[in-house]
């Protein structure tokens, strides 16, 4: 009798210990999503909007708060009131569960994406595979939202947006394969722990063959979030506003939000797979210092990409159809492939990993870097008016 209560107290013990951490998960889950992925979305909006301008030499938004930051804001009151129209002739069930598809997608991704070594809702052991797995409702809500809008523009990009993704899942899965070899594990905090804080010390630098999956991950990662020269779902030019053409008010603004809050979902898996994600040096022992620099550390890593990704789209244009697949499957696949087989070779051939490697990589790429600094430097000076003639001898 005394084993049996001894029991129920036992499992007592375990189902408040089980719904206490259930219930902390859902309050650092809502923290994340109303206090920094709502806000931040919009910030980028703005942001993307203040690069765009910079680049093509124009203002850009400049009215609403100090430097049109409140600009964000002011656009998203603005939809809200607007009217929700719904055509028609559209299927209105699916009409209206489209956009709430796509930002569950990827509001889901947020759960194990590792701000810091303790600031993560779900240390999944899976990680990787389950931010795969719920970005991939994007597409689904894409596809929902163009074929149940009865719109031949909103149609065709719902279909474009589906060969694209799955095509794209493609390379981009197989680019995380070479980190899961090196890392030995699934989890994103256990990948985050097998790279130090110093640039040799990440997985980028391991080899040539990490560093080309690096950087075909984030072309990858780029044409699944839609962004341009992959933003055919959603062409301007030749669909109107692809699938999300008839969509108003806040349904169309659901549609931007998930956007923009994609991209730093991008910036923080390139983060945590390649760049050693919140790692700091070790400075203090206080836990709540050493959480608020892993943070900031994560943060500034995760959003340098997302500032990449708004300088390429004011720069770049936009591929067509045929170029989009051909890049991915003539391409990217089988280089995707092959780094695998050489990041897999290289563990067997120096199983601990060349120091002098990483080091020689590290410095080839701050060179180029550097290069590129001066050439940026170059043109803003040009721009500016500045007389940049060679000075006669």
């Amino acid at each position: 009798m005394q084993a049996f209560l001894d029991g129920l107290m036992g499992s007592a013990e375990g189902l408040s210990r089980e719904f206490g951490y259930l219930t902390g998960m859902i309050v650092f889950g809502a923290i994340v999503v109303f206090v920094f992925i709502l806000p931040m979305a919009g910030v980028t909006s703005w942001l993307e909007r203040r690069v765009w301008a910079k680049i093509q030499s124009r203002v850009g938004p400049n009215r609403v708060g100090p430097g049109g930051f409140l600009q964000w804001l002011a656009d998203g009151i603005k939809n809200l009131l607007k009217e929700d129209v719904i055509p028609e002739a559209a299927d209105e069930k699916l009409f209206r569960l489209a956009p709430y598809i796509v930002v569950a997608g990827f509001v889901a991704a947020f759960v194990a994406i590792p701000f810091g070594g303790q600031l993560i809702i779900a240390d999944l052991n899976i990680g990787i595979l389950y931010i795969g797995a719920v970005t991939s409702l994007v597409v689904v809500g894409v596809l929902v939202a163009g074929w149940s809008s009865n719109n031949k523009w909103s149609m065709l990009g719902g279909i474009r947006s589906a060969s694209q993704i799955v095509s794209y899942e493609i390379p981009a899965g197989l680019s995380t394969f070479p980190v899961i070899l090196l890392a030995g594990t699934l989890s994103m905090q256990g990948i985050v722990q097998n790279q130090g804080w110093a640039p040799p010390d990440w997985h980028m630098f391991h080899s040539p063959f990490t560093l080309a999956a690096f950087l075909l991950s984030y072309v990858a990662l780029l044409a699944e979030g839609n962004r341009t020269p992959f933003d055919l779902p959603e062409a301007e030019s030749e669909l109107v506003a692809g699938f999300a053409t008839e969509y108003s008010g806040m349904r169309s603004l659901l549609f931007f939000l998930a956007e923009w809050g994609n991209l730093y979902v991008i910036g923080a898996i390139i983060a945590t797979l390649f760049m050693g994600g919140w790692q700091v040096p070790h400075f203090t022992d206080n836990a709540v210092l050493l959480g608020a620099a892993q943070f900031v550390t994560f943060f500034l890593k995760a959003y340098f990409w997302v500032f990449v990704a708004m300088w390429v789209r004011a720069t770049l244009p936009r591929v067509r159809v045929d170029q989009l697949m051909s890049i991915c499957w003539k391409y990217m696949v089988p280089l995707s492939i092959l780094n695998m087989l050489g990041t897999a070779l290289v563990m067997v051939i120096i199983p601990e990993g060349s120091r002098i490697m990483s080091y020689v990589l590290t410095a080839v790429v701050a060179l180029f870097l550097v290069k590129f600094a001066l050439r940026v430097r170059f043109h803003l000076r040009r721009a500016q008016g500045y007389d940049l003639s060679p000075t006669p001898l």
